[in-house]
């Protein structure tokens, strides 16, 4: 005899991902594409070896947009064993500046070794020097919808 789902076993859970190699940094990447953040909310804690992003994530998970419309979340993406933090094209000086990400990708360097790099809309980028590749996106709130109302477009 076969049951009904309960609404329960049909929610939609928080992403929780991490990245150990370059593969897995693939997904995160594609998650995080089109995430929107003020500047103010990106933190490195030399101390901690460990840089930190606040984002506004779009769902590209999500399937039921259809029924809801677009949807945002806030997400951490965090990167661990960090070394030495670079930027180019970024006006840390501006607190009012929202950047655009596009991606999170990893150039190997000697036994582990690596920069992991966030590139931004717009001609900037966050390198990070890293002892080993360890990256994790975690959402943080609910979803939420999104103010623009409209799926992320790169062919405009």
């Amino acid at each position: 005899m076969t049951r009904d789902a309960t609404f329960e076993e049909g929610r939609e859970t928080p992403l929780n991902l991490a990245a150990l190699d370059s593969d897995d940094l693939q997904v995160i990447s594609a998650l995080a594409q089109d995430a929107v953040f003020p500047i103010t909310e990106m933190r490195w804690k030399p101390a901690q070896r460990r840089f930190g992003l606040l984002l506004n994530r779009f769902r590209w998970e999500d399937r039921a947009r259809d029924r809801h419309g677009a949807e945002r979340v806030q997400a951490l993406l965090v990167v661990d064993n960090v070394l030495k933090v670079q930027s180019q094209g970024i006006d840390r000086d501006d607190p009012d500046v929202i950047l655009s990400l596009l991606s999170v990708t990893f150039e190997p360097g000697e036994d582990g070794s690596g920069h992991v790099v966030l590139t931004l809309a717009g001609d900037g980028g966050i390198r990070l020097a890293v002892e080993a590749l360890e990256v994790a996106l975690r959402d943080v709130t609910r979803p939420y919808l999104a103010p623009s109302r409209k799926v992320p477009n790169h062919s405009e």
